[in-house]
């Protein structure tokens, strides 16, 4: 018997009974976990915001809640937005359902971008969202919000963008 058999026929039984590693379906998103504030341009008017990213259902759902305070600027008046995202898995796919204190309802769809997670709308009638989030260094992630007109639902453009910094 050759060599490359024997180990072969040596390594079988242990390959066997090795158990299956179930992917993390949460993988894309586990670096959200935590306290986040928006860092600020310094600019008149600028906006402040801060999240939290929590696993919950004894890890079966993360949830973000997040607000923003924009100050009047420019004729335009003082807002605050809050919003609240649920992201699970569905079918094997790790989706999202997003709602806000404007109305907002938001279906996504998530996958796996380089350095981060991407989620994009569901398509339905109106415009298509894609809210992005990319790992950069020192416990900051780079957010970015695109919008997708109706007529060209693939075409995203950035509306919102920013940086945020870990602070628990």
């Amino acid at each position: 018997m050759r060599p490359s058999t024997l180990a072969l026929l040596l390594c079988t039984p242990l390959l066997a009974q090795a158990p299956a590693l179930k992917a993390d379906p949460f993988e894309a998103v586990r670096f959200l976990g935590g306290d986040w504030v928006g860092e600020s341009d310094g600019k008149a008017g600028s906006p402040s915001g801060a999240a939290t990213f929590r696993f919950e259902l004894e890890g079966k759902a993360l949830v973000r809640r997040s607000h923003a305070d924009y100050p009047a600027a420019n004729g335009r008046p003082a807002a605050h937005h809050e919003d609240l995202m649920t992201v699970f898995v569905e079918g094997g796919q790790l989706k999202a359902f997003y709602v806000d204190n404007e109305g907002h309802v938001i279906r996504y769809l998530a996958a796996a971008v380089p350095h981060g997670v991407a989620f994009t709308s569901e398509p339905a009638p109106g415009p298509r969202f894609r809210l992005t989030y990319l790992r950069g260094t020192a416990d900051t992630v780079a957010i970015r919000f695109e919008i997708a007109p109706p007529n060209a639902p693939d075409v995203f453009k950035t509306y919102l963008e920013g940086v945020t910094r870990r602070v628990k």
